[in-house]
């Protein structure tokens, strides 16, 4: 998504730019839920997507906590649209040429000249260009040649996602849920979901999808390291493909639910098709420029926890700060280059600094008695609906 967002912007600017994507198929069907905020739309409208002339989501009306019973417990009126991963890929997707979208090409190795960087592929190709962008996220390998030491931190908790068509739903959960973004909270826990494009980018009632996130505690020795064990014994790092997960870690995760949650999320886990497990990570890069002609932006650099709901507006509007920053700067790479990380560390470093705060609570077992105390500010129902994935500023 960064890629894409950094591709349209500087093609508009005048720069002749290709995307090199390692993945050797579209990536359209993949990813769940996304929080729209207003930059992101500025954003969107800079790269040639107009936000009405394109849908880019669904919209509710309000927020709402469910208490375990089910009973509302909390409601607030805040309209916003919400989206899903699959669909704002391809409203990007569709922009670009595809002469300059290269799939299946693996970074090998960058060298760095006097004029140009050049990008070693693994299948013995290279190109080269006056500006290298590491948009290749979390485990990026523009991050990993040029600043090795920079890596991602387990958090201490996980996120189980997940998505059921609507259509699946009884009445009674429609009725609850599908024009809200809903929580509930069991201690230590919390379970957050909102509607999102159906199957073929569907927004229309009846065709879409609930996508749900259920964040839990998991300490990394003992509990996480059982999730990310599969069918074979195989211990995966951090992250295991949804198909590896061994069928008995779904089945305790939907009795789980069933137990601790409002019966109208149990029953969205429950017809969830496919959960996926997202461990927690945080990532926070000390620089963003890596070389004279090489930067890194979106998840590449930053990574928050995903309840501030941020990570592909930070993702637009870092390529939109590069942008702007080529432009302020067009006889001076380096002056641009400088000005472009001085801004985008600064918005990052604030972007992790609210996450840690509002997911603090599910640290709990980590925390000290003052930290346990301060955490659960953020696990109220008033609190948990006014700042969860609320734009702040953070953006800018």
């Amino acid at each position: 998504m960064a890629g894409l967002f950094s591709a349209l912007l500087l093609r508009r600017a005048g720069w002749a730019v290709d995307v090199y994507e390692r993945a050797g198929a579209e990536l359209a069907g993949r990813g769940a839920g996304i929080v729209t905020h207003d930059a992101l739309y500025s954003v969107l409208q800079n790269a040639g997507i107009d936000r009405q002339a394109a849908e880019v989501g669904v919209s509710v009306v309000g927020r709402r906590v469910l208490a375990k019973d089910g009973s509302i417990v909390g409601a607030l009126a805040l309209p916003q649209v919400l989206t899903s991963w699959g669909h704002l890929y391809g409203l990007l997707r569709a922009e670009l040429p595809t002469q300059r979208y290269h799939q299946g090409r693996t970074l090998a190795r960058i060298e760095e000249g006097a004029e140009a960087v050049k990008a070693h592929f693994t299948d013995g190709s290279s190109v080269s260009g006056d500006l290298l962008i590491g948009a290749d996220g979390i485990f990026s390998a523009v991050r990993a040649q040029c600043a090795p030491e920079v890596h991602p931190t387990y958090v201490g908790y996980i996120a189980w996602r997940g998505l059921v068509d609507e259509a699946d739903l009884s009445p009674e959960t429609r009725a609850t849920l599908l024009d809200h973004f809903a929580f509930s909270l069991p201690d230590g826990e919390q379970m957050l979901g909102y509607p999102v494009a159906g199957a073929d980018h569907a927004l229309a009632p009846g065709r879409r999808r609930y996508n749900f996130v259920w964040y839990r505690p998991a300490a990394a020795d003992t509990a996480l390291r059982a999730l990310l064990t599969d069918a074979d014994g195989i211990v995966h790092r951090l992250s295991i493909p949804p198909s590896r997960i061994r069928p008995e870690i779904v089945a305790s995760m939907r009795s789980d639910a069933r137990r601790l949650v409002a019966p109208q999320f149990a029953e969205v886990v429950e017809k969830a098709g496919q959960p996926f497990l997202q461990a927690i990570q945080d990532l926070e890069a000390p620089r963003m420029r890596l070389g004279r002609r090489v930067v890194i932006l979106g998840d590449a650099a930053f990574v928050a926890r995903p309840h501030v709901g941020m990570g592909v507006t930070k993702a637009a509007a870092d390529a939109q700060a590069l942008v702007d920053a080529l432009a302020a700067h067009p006889d001076d790479l380096d002056e641009a280059l400088a000005a472009f990380a001085t801004i985008r560390l600064r918005s990052g470093a604030a972007v992790i600094r609210r996450a840690r705060e509002l997911g603090a609570y599910m640290q709990a077992q980590i925390l000290t008695p003052e930290e346990r105390a301060m955490a659960e500010r953020h696990r109220r129902p008033e609190a948990v609906m006014a700042e969860t994935a609320v734009a702040t500023g953070l953006a800018a």
